[in-house]
Protein backbone atom coordinates (compact mmCIF):
# COMPACT_ATOMS: atom_id res chain seq x y z
CA UNK A 1 0.00 0.00 0.00
CA UNK A 2 1.23 3.27 -0.83
CA UNK A 3 2.03 5.72 1.50
CA UNK A 4 1.63 10.02 0.55
CA UNK A 5 3.57 12.22 2.08
CA UNK A 6 3.45 16.14 1.61
CA UNK A 7 7.01 17.79 0.98
CA UNK A 8 5.62 20.38 3.66
CA UNK A 9 6.36 17.91 6.27
CA UNK A 10 9.35 17.09 5.26
CA UNK A 11 10.20 21.22 4.89
CA UNK A 12 8.84 21.81 8.51
CA UNK A 13 11.01 18.69 9.92
CA UNK A 14 14.42 20.00 8.05
CA UNK A 15 13.65 23.65 9.74
CA UNK A 16 13.54 21.99 13.27
CA UNK A 17 16.43 19.51 13.15
CA UNK A 18 18.63 22.39 11.76
CA UNK A 19 17.92 24.59 14.77
CA UNK A 20 18.28 21.79 17.43
CA UNK A 21 21.24 20.24 16.12
CA UNK A 22 23.20 23.58 16.08
CA UNK A 23 21.89 23.95 20.09
CA UNK A 24 22.07 20.69 21.77
CA UNK A 25 24.47 17.72 21.37
CA UNK A 26 22.40 14.53 21.20
CA UNK A 27 22.11 12.03 24.06
CA UNK A 28 24.54 10.03 23.30
CA UNK A 29 27.31 12.47 22.61
CA UNK A 30 26.08 14.38 25.62
CA UNK A 31 26.41 11.25 27.74
CA UNK A 32 30.24 10.74 26.43
CA UNK A 33 31.03 14.08 27.04
CA UNK A 34 30.21 13.84 30.41
CA UNK A 35 32.20 10.70 31.19
CA UNK A 36 34.92 12.08 29.73
CA UNK A 37 34.87 14.75 32.17
CA UNK A 38 33.82 12.62 35.00
CA UNK A 39 36.74 10.18 34.33
CA UNK A 40 39.56 12.51 33.06
CA UNK A 41 42.68 12.19 35.20
CA UNK A 42 44.66 15.17 33.81
CA UNK A 43 44.12 19.02 35.25
CA UNK A 44 44.73 20.24 31.95
CA UNK A 45 42.34 17.50 29.72
CA UNK A 46 39.41 18.00 32.93
CA UNK A 47 39.59 22.01 32.83
CA UNK A 48 39.59 21.88 29.04
CA UNK A 49 36.30 19.59 29.04
CA UNK A 50 34.91 21.46 31.88
CA UNK A 51 34.89 24.65 29.26
CA UNK A 52 32.96 22.75 27.00
CA UNK A 53 30.05 21.48 29.17
CA UNK A 54 29.65 24.89 30.91
CA UNK A 55 29.70 25.84 26.53
CA UNK A 56 26.82 23.78 26.14
CA UNK A 57 24.93 25.18 29.36
CA UNK A 58 25.36 28.96 28.09
CA UNK A 59 23.78 27.65 24.49
CA UNK A 60 20.88 25.53 25.52
CA UNK A 61 20.26 28.26 28.07
CA UNK A 62 20.35 31.22 26.41
CA UNK A 63 20.56 29.46 22.42
CA UNK A 64 23.22 30.32 21.41
CA UNK A 65 24.77 27.82 19.08
CA UNK A 66 27.47 25.52 20.09
CA UNK A 67 30.23 26.30 17.75
CA UNK A 68 29.73 29.64 15.65
CA UNK A 69 30.91 26.84 12.47
CA UNK A 70 27.25 25.87 12.38
CA UNK A 71 28.60 23.61 9.72
CA UNK A 72 27.08 22.77 6.02
CA UNK A 73 23.82 20.27 6.06
CA UNK A 74 24.75 17.21 5.56
CA UNK A 75 21.67 14.33 5.40
CA UNK A 76 21.37 10.58 5.15
CA UNK A 77 17.36 9.53 3.93
CA UNK A 78 16.32 6.65 3.64
CA UNK A 79 13.16 6.53 1.80
CA UNK A 80 10.43 3.50 2.11
CA UNK A 81 9.85 2.06 -1.15
CA UNK A 82 6.51 2.04 -0.75
CA UNK A 83 6.06 6.16 0.26
CA UNK A 84 5.11 8.40 -2.59
CA UNK A 85 6.24 12.33 -1.82
CA UNK A 86 3.55 14.99 -3.21
CA UNK A 87 3.03 18.78 -2.77
CA UNK A 88 6.07 19.62 -4.47
CA UNK A 89 9.75 18.40 -5.05
CA UNK A 90 11.86 16.24 -2.23
CA UNK A 91 15.03 17.66 -2.79
CA UNK A 92 13.64 21.29 -2.97
CA UNK A 93 11.79 20.58 0.23
CA UNK A 94 14.91 19.76 1.79
CA UNK A 95 16.49 22.76 1.11
CA UNK A 96 13.94 24.71 1.96
CA UNK A 97 14.07 23.39 5.42
CA UNK A 98 17.74 24.41 5.75
CA UNK A 99 17.18 28.09 3.90
CA UNK A 100 14.26 28.60 6.58
CA UNK A 101 16.21 26.27 9.92
CA UNK A 102 19.54 28.25 9.31
CA UNK A 103 17.62 31.93 8.25
CA UNK A 104 15.04 31.89 11.47
CA UNK A 105 17.65 30.04 13.94
CA UNK A 106 20.04 32.92 12.96
CA UNK A 107 22.54 30.68 12.18
CA UNK A 108 25.80 31.17 10.34
CA UNK A 109 25.83 30.98 6.69
CA UNK A 110 28.68 29.56 5.30
CA UNK A 111 28.10 28.24 1.65
CA UNK A 112 28.76 29.71 -1.56
CA UNK A 113 27.11 28.94 -4.85
CA UNK A 114 31.07 28.79 -6.17
CA UNK A 115 34.12 27.50 -4.42
CA UNK A 116 36.51 29.97 -6.55
CA UNK A 117 33.78 32.63 -7.41
CA UNK A 118 33.02 32.19 -3.39
CA UNK A 119 29.50 34.28 -3.71
CA UNK A 120 27.62 32.88 -0.42
CA UNK A 121 23.97 31.29 -1.06
CA UNK A 122 22.78 33.73 2.10
CA UNK A 123 20.97 30.85 2.92
CA UNK A 124 23.48 27.34 3.75
CA UNK A 125 21.83 26.20 0.85
CA UNK A 126 22.62 23.85 -1.63
CA UNK A 127 22.45 20.54 1.73
CA UNK A 128 24.66 17.70 1.16
CA UNK A 129 22.00 14.77 0.84
CA UNK A 130 22.76 11.06 0.10
CA UNK A 131 19.32 8.59 -0.34
CA UNK A 132 19.05 5.43 -0.40
CA UNK A 133 15.83 3.46 -0.88
CA UNK A 134 14.50 0.91 1.63
CA UNK A 135 11.39 -1.49 2.39
CA UNK A 136 8.94 -0.04 4.06
CA UNK A 137 6.78 3.16 3.70
CA UNK A 138 8.24 4.86 6.54
CA UNK A 139 10.82 8.18 5.89
CA UNK A 140 14.56 8.10 8.23
CA UNK A 141 16.15 12.05 8.56
CA UNK A 142 19.55 12.20 9.66
CA UNK A 143 21.28 15.77 10.03
CA UNK A 144 24.95 16.39 10.14
CA UNK A 145 25.85 19.77 10.00
CA UNK A 146 29.40 19.45 9.46
CA UNK A 147 31.65 22.05 10.50
CA UNK A 148 34.91 23.03 8.07
CA UNK A 149 37.86 22.51 11.05
CA UNK A 150 36.63 18.94 11.02
CA UNK A 151 35.88 18.54 7.47
CA UNK A 152 38.99 20.07 6.40
CA UNK A 153 40.90 17.73 8.48
CA UNK A 154 39.17 14.52 6.34
CA UNK A 155 41.42 12.05 4.27
CA UNK A 156 41.14 9.12 1.99
CA UNK A 157 44.11 7.06 2.13
CA UNK A 158 44.37 3.97 -1.33
CA UNK A 159 46.35 1.29 0.17
CA UNK A 160 47.61 -2.37 -1.06
CA UNK A 161 45.75 -5.12 0.00
CA UNK A 162 48.52 -6.67 1.63
CA UNK A 163 48.99 -3.62 3.80
CA UNK A 164 46.33 -5.41 5.98
CA UNK A 165 45.00 -3.94 9.16
CA UNK A 166 48.47 -2.36 10.50
CA UNK A 167 48.35 -0.51 7.04
CA UNK A 168 43.95 0.30 8.20
CA UNK A 169 45.47 1.14 11.61
CA UNK A 170 48.30 2.82 10.14
CA UNK A 171 46.37 5.56 8.09
CA UNK A 172 43.84 6.50 11.03
CA UNK A 173 46.61 7.71 13.20
CA UNK A 174 48.27 9.16 10.51
CA UNK A 175 44.88 11.37 9.29
CA UNK A 176 44.26 11.91 13.35
CA UNK A 177 47.77 12.69 14.33
CA UNK A 178 48.18 14.96 11.38
CA UNK A 179 45.00 16.75 11.88
CA UNK A 180 46.71 17.82 15.28
CA UNK A 181 44.21 20.23 17.29
CA UNK A 182 43.02 21.61 14.17
CA UNK A 183 40.22 19.36 13.70
CA UNK A 184 38.43 20.96 17.52
CA UNK A 185 39.09 18.25 19.89
CA UNK A 186 37.75 15.87 21.71
CA UNK A 187 36.95 14.22 18.44
CA UNK A 188 34.74 11.48 17.12
CA UNK A 189 36.39 9.45 14.28
CA UNK A 190 34.32 7.83 11.21
CA UNK A 191 36.08 5.20 9.25
CA UNK A 192 34.98 3.97 6.37
CA UNK A 193 37.11 0.74 4.75
CA UNK A 194 36.53 -0.41 0.80
CA UNK A 195 34.42 0.65 -1.98
CA UNK A 196 35.61 3.07 -5.08
CA UNK A 197 37.23 6.80 -3.43
CA UNK A 198 33.66 8.16 -2.83
CA UNK A 199 31.87 4.88 -1.57
CA UNK A 200 34.83 4.96 1.20
CA UNK A 201 34.46 8.29 1.90
CA UNK A 202 30.68 8.74 2.05
CA UNK A 203 31.08 5.12 4.77
CA UNK A 204 33.30 7.03 6.88
CA UNK A 205 30.96 10.06 7.14
CA UNK A 206 28.04 8.00 7.94
CA UNK A 207 30.25 6.29 10.31
CA UNK A 208 29.80 9.86 12.58
CA UNK A 209 26.10 9.38 13.18
CA UNK A 210 26.71 6.10 14.65
CA UNK A 211 25.38 5.91 18.13
CA UNK A 212 28.74 7.05 20.77
CA UNK A 213 30.13 4.23 22.44
CA UNK A 214 28.14 1.53 20.16
CA UNK A 215 30.98 -0.96 18.45
CA UNK A 216 30.49 -2.79 14.56
CA UNK A 217 28.36 -5.99 14.97
CA UNK A 218 31.35 -7.72 13.25
CA UNK A 219 34.25 -9.17 15.98
CA UNK A 220 37.38 -8.17 14.67
CA UNK A 221 36.50 -4.54 13.39
CA UNK A 222 34.86 -4.31 17.00
CA UNK A 223 38.06 -5.30 18.52
CA UNK A 224 40.12 -2.71 16.43
CA UNK A 225 37.28 0.16 17.17
CA UNK A 226 38.74 -0.51 21.06
CA UNK A 227 42.10 -0.12 20.44
CA UNK A 228 41.60 3.23 18.32
CA UNK A 229 39.20 4.58 20.97
CA UNK A 230 41.47 4.05 24.14
CA UNK A 231 44.71 5.20 21.70
CA UNK A 232 42.91 8.00 20.31
CA UNK A 233 41.14 9.06 23.82
CA UNK A 234 44.70 10.04 25.16
CA UNK A 235 45.74 11.99 21.57
CA UNK A 236 42.37 13.47 21.67
CA UNK A 237 43.48 14.96 25.67
CA UNK A 238 47.01 15.28 24.12
CA UNK A 239 46.01 17.82 21.23
CA UNK A 240 43.46 19.59 23.42
CA UNK A 241 46.71 20.62 25.76
CA UNK A 242 48.88 21.59 22.49
CA UNK A 243 46.28 23.60 21.95
CA UNK A 244 45.54 25.28 25.39
CA UNK A 245 49.54 25.68 25.93
CA UNK A 246 49.83 27.75 22.14
CA UNK A 247 46.64 29.93 23.35
CA UNK A 248 48.21 30.58 26.94
CA UNK A 249 52.05 31.08 25.37
CA UNK A 250 50.86 34.46 23.04
CA UNK A 251 50.33 36.04 26.32
CA UNK A 252 52.08 34.17 29.03
CA UNK A 253 55.50 35.78 30.76
CA UNK A 254 56.68 31.94 31.68
CA UNK A 255 56.82 31.66 28.01
CA UNK A 256 59.65 28.92 28.48
CA UNK A 257 57.88 26.39 30.71
CA UNK A 258 54.80 26.51 28.53
CA UNK A 259 57.50 25.38 25.57
CA UNK A 260 58.75 22.50 27.95
CA UNK A 261 55.41 21.63 28.50
CA UNK A 262 54.38 21.80 24.52
CA UNK A 263 57.61 19.87 24.10
CA UNK A 264 56.86 17.06 26.32
CA UNK A 265 53.48 16.97 24.85
CA UNK A 266 54.38 16.58 21.24
CA UNK A 267 56.74 13.75 22.61
CA UNK A 268 54.05 11.73 23.92
CA UNK A 269 51.52 12.43 21.13
CA UNK A 270 54.08 10.79 19.01
CA UNK A 271 55.06 7.78 21.09
CA UNK A 272 51.09 7.72 21.55
CA UNK A 273 50.67 7.24 17.80
CA UNK A 274 53.61 4.89 17.09
CA UNK A 275 52.17 2.32 19.52
CA UNK A 276 49.43 2.01 17.83
CA UNK A 277 50.77 1.34 14.45
CA UNK A 278 53.13 -0.52 16.19
CA UNK A 279 55.70 0.59 14.14
CA UNK A 280 59.12 0.60 15.66
CA UNK A 281 61.12 2.16 13.28
CA UNK A 282 58.31 4.98 12.70
CA UNK A 283 58.75 5.93 16.74
CA UNK A 284 62.29 6.15 16.17
CA UNK A 285 62.18 8.15 13.05
CA UNK A 286 59.64 10.76 14.68
CA UNK A 287 61.73 10.65 18.44
CA UNK A 288 64.72 11.79 16.63
CA UNK A 289 63.15 14.17 14.50
CA UNK A 290 61.59 15.64 17.69
CA UNK A 291 64.90 15.61 19.62
CA UNK A 292 66.67 17.01 16.41
CA UNK A 293 64.49 19.88 17.42
CA UNK A 294 65.55 20.78 20.50
CA UNK A 295 69.49 21.29 19.40
CA UNK A 296 67.82 25.16 18.95
CA UNK A 297 70.71 27.84 19.07
CA UNK A 298 69.88 31.50 19.65
CA UNK A 299 72.28 33.76 17.50
CA UNK A 300 72.71 37.48 17.93
CA UNK A 301 74.03 39.35 15.33
CA UNK A 302 74.21 42.80 17.18
CA UNK A 303 74.68 43.02 20.82
CA UNK A 304 73.47 41.42 24.15
CA UNK A 305 73.30 43.15 27.60
CA UNK A 306 74.31 42.50 30.84
CA UNK A 307 71.29 40.69 32.72
CA UNK A 308 69.80 38.49 29.62
CA UNK A 309 68.35 35.62 30.63
CA UNK A 310 68.87 32.90 27.49
CA UNK A 311 67.06 30.17 27.68
CA UNK A 312 67.12 26.76 25.84
CA UNK A 313 65.29 23.91 26.80
CA UNK A 314 65.64 23.00 30.45
CA UNK A 315 68.83 25.21 30.81
CA UNK A 316 69.31 28.63 31.35
CA UNK A 317 72.21 31.84 30.89
CA UNK A 318 72.25 35.29 32.42
CA UNK A 319 74.85 37.61 30.98
CA UNK A 320 76.78 39.41 32.73
CA UNK A 321 78.44 41.53 30.73
CA UNK A 322 78.12 43.39 26.82
CA UNK A 323 78.56 40.91 23.64
CA UNK A 324 78.54 41.58 20.34
CA UNK A 325 78.10 38.31 17.26
CA UNK A 326 77.38 36.12 19.47
CA UNK A 327 75.89 31.94 19.58
CA UNK A 328 74.10 30.17 22.46
CA UNK A 329 73.43 26.62 22.47
CA UNK A 330 72.79 23.98 24.78
CA UNK A 331 75.56 21.50 25.23
CA UNK A 332 75.68 19.03 28.41
CA UNK A 333 72.35 20.41 29.81
CA UNK A 334 73.91 24.24 30.22
CA UNK A 335 74.20 27.36 27.91
CA UNK A 336 77.24 28.16 26.15
CA UNK A 337 78.47 31.11 24.35
CA UNK A 338 80.26 31.06 21.00
CA UNK A 339 81.51 33.95 19.04
CA UNK A 340 80.60 34.21 15.93
CA UNK A 341 83.10 36.58 14.59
Amino acid sequence: MIREINVSEITAAIKEMCIQANHFLSPDMDKALKAATANEESPLGKKILNQLQENLKIAGEDMIPICQDTGMAVFFIEIGQDVHFTGGVLEDAINEGVRQGYTDGYLRKSVVKDPLIRENTKDNTPAVIHYSIVSGDKVKITFAPKGFGSENMSRVFMLKPADGIEGVKNAILTAVSDAGPNACPPMVVGVGVGGTFEKCAIMAKKALTREAGTHSDIEYVAELEKLVDQKQMLLNNINAGIKQIEQMMGSAADGMNLEEKKLALVRAKIEKTAELTEDKEELERLKGIVERSTGATVQVLEHVYPNVEVCINNSKLVTKEEFDKIEFKEKDKAVVMLSMK
